[in-house]
């Protein structure tokens, strides 16, 4: 039997086993990936082919039915449950906890709203909230669970005065309709003509909150959030950290040009050009990070969505115009921005050559140190994307790899595999 084969169907039935345990599964996957005798000379083509063939980027409402599963005591497996079942739970748990089926009014049921979430790939943050009230869930399973883990995004925004009341109701337990006394309570407060309160760091934000002992402190503290304009929601921490990280990725890359302009003969280097970091605009960014695409040739970013492995990159690609976005503040920056801008500084660091532990380790440390800091959870091998930088990283030539395991999911499409 193929090797490859052998290590696919021995991965697939640990799956079938743990499938209640997604962080342990996607941990197995990557350790015996990794773990490969002949691995550092095959890396791209075992990174693809478990992309491609055995690491399934798991749906909200897998996490949401697996919650469910888990909290209901059900026997057996979550998979193995009629769908109707979970549907009927959310239903009677929202009449309950006398939840409606949505924060503003609307004529659509709970139980066909049910149906939908739990088909769905990724959901609103409303709805997650939403869900929290209806399933009266814990403060940790909101935030861990189903915000950092199933939806891949930051943690409670404390920016947002709404997000801090959803964040107090949970933590205290409160039900939906002391939510809904919260905010009238909020909305009738005197309005501030300054709130610097938007430009602190979230972190600080957050800790003052955790001391809070009562609604009448909570209201005072959140009377700073009351001002005459909208107020910013950006993280403060979130754009310091993209700055650096996106500095540092320029001058990298203007480094790796000069090195290049340096190897050049004597006849050629009469027109030799000494690049700085300032050179490496948004465009040229994104080319020499999807280099393994056929961006060099064309000039122009292929869509992902035509790529075999579409389902790992949806929503996590640094093009120019969401570099442009970001920088702008005209979009909010998310932990795949983040992770993709590290795992290129760490990727492409020649200092670790022969070290690949070390280099894994580092940006470990380093990745989740920033990532916690803007309030968005550390790494999660089980996000497929988030455990295919880790193959890379691992790996003796990891930008290399990332580049020829993009090559190969764009090839495959022109094969027709």
């Amino acid at each position: 039997m193929d090797s490859k084969k052998s290590i696919r169907e021995e991965i697939e039935a640990y799956i079938r086993e743990n499938s209640l345990d997604i962080t342990a599964s996607a941990k197995y996957i990557f350790d015996k990936t990794t773990n490969l005798e002949d691995f550092d000379d095959k890396d791209s083509d075992y990174i693809y082919d478990w992309l491609k063939n055995s690491l399934r980027p798991v749906s909200f409402g897998d996490y949401l039915k697996r919650y469910i599963h888990r909290q209901s005591q059900m026997p057996g497996k979550y998979e193995n449950v009629d769908p109707k079942d979970y549907q009927e739970i959310i239903v009677e748990s929202f009449r309950e906890n006398n939840t409606p089926a949505s924060f503003t009014e609307t004529t659509a049921k709970i139980g066909n709203l049910a149906k939908n979430w739990l088909k769905q790939a990724s959901v609103k943050r409303q709805v997650i909230f939403l869900l929290g009230f209806g399933l009266n869930m814990e403060l940790e399973d909101i935030s861990k669970e189903f915000l950092l883990k199933a939806q891949g995004e930051r943690d409670f925004n404390f920016k947002d005065p709404t997000e801090i009341i959803y964040w107090y109701c949970f933590k205290n337990g409160f039900k939906f309709s002391k939510m809904l006394k919260l905010k009238a309570a909020y909305d009738e407060l005197p309005t501030a003509k300054n709130a610097d309160v938007y430009g602190e760091e979230t972190v600080r934000l957050r800790e003052k909150f955790k001391e809070v002992s009562g609604d009448e402190q909570f209201l005072r503290y959140l009377a700073e959030f009351k001002t005459e304009g909208k107020g910013n929601f950006y993280s403060v921490t979130a754009h310091k950290y993209f700055d650096e990280l996106y500095a540092k990725c320029k001058k990298t890359v203007a480094g790796i040009y000069n090195r290049r302009e340096e190897k050049k003969s004597d006849k050629m280097r009469e027109g030799i050009k000494k690049w700085t970091a300032g050179d490496i605009t948004d465009g040229e960014f994104e080319k020499f990070l999807y280099r393994g695409t056929s961006i060099e040739e064309v000039g122009k970013l292929p869509k992902f969505t035509d790529s075999t492995l579409s389902e790992h990159f949806v929503g996590k690609i640094l093009s120019r115009q969401h570099l442009w976005e970001l920088a702008e503040k005209k979009t909010g920056i998310d932990r795949f921005d983040l992770i993709t801008l590290n795992f290129f500084i760490y990727s492409t660091d020649g200092k670790y050559k022969g070290e690949n532990k070390r280099r894994f380790e580092d940006f470990l440390e380093s990745t989740n140190s920033i990532l916690n800091e803007c309030s968005m959870g550390g790494l999660y091998v089980a996000n497929t994307y988030e455990c295919f930088l880790l193959m890379c990283i691992v790996s003796d030539r990891p930008f290399s790899a990332y580049t020829e395991v993009l090559g190969q999911a764009f090839e495959s499409v022109h094969r027709g595999d």
